[in-house]
């Protein structure tokens, strides 16, 4: 199966469910992920991911294509405007939406933003393999 995490910018939600799915699918399952635009990988996404042992920062942040979609067994978006503003799909993809704040927009103190990351990193770890134990 190819499973594709569909975000805006594919800097940070999408970029950590990557993480997630490909520690744990291994090679059983395809997986990328990308943006409706590229913003480019967020650091505190890279950190809070290697706090948990998952290294994302060989990661791309990439603008999803026709190929992409086309390749795509099953979708995920990861925010409502990816949801809004997801191209159409071929006949027989499957897509999921998973209706996740952007940790990207806490503010207050460092500590404070980094919690927001930890508490958003944990909330997509139980969506993904939630997500692959049904498949």
């Amino acid at each position: 199966m190819n499973i594709l995490f569909l975000c805006t910018g594919n800097s940070c939600r999408s970029q950590i469910a990557e993480g997630w799915a490909r520690h744990y699918v291994a090679d059983r399952h395809r997986v990328q992920s990308a943006g409706i635009e590229a913003h480019g990988k967020n650091p505190r996404a890279i950190a809070v991911m290697q706090e948990a042992g998952i290294d994302i920062s060989g990661q791309q942040s990439t603008r999803v294509d026709k190929n992409m979609l086309e390749e795509a067994d099953l979708v995920v978006t990861v925010c409502g405007h990816a949801d809004e503003h997801c191209p159409a799909l071929p006949p027989g993809t499957q897509k999921l939406h998973w209706p996740l704040s952007d940790p990207a927009r806490a503010t207050g103190s460092e500590e404070r933003v980094m919690q927001v990351f930890r508490a958003s990193r944990e909330d997509i770890r139980q969506r993904v393999t939630t997500l692959l134990e049904s498949l």
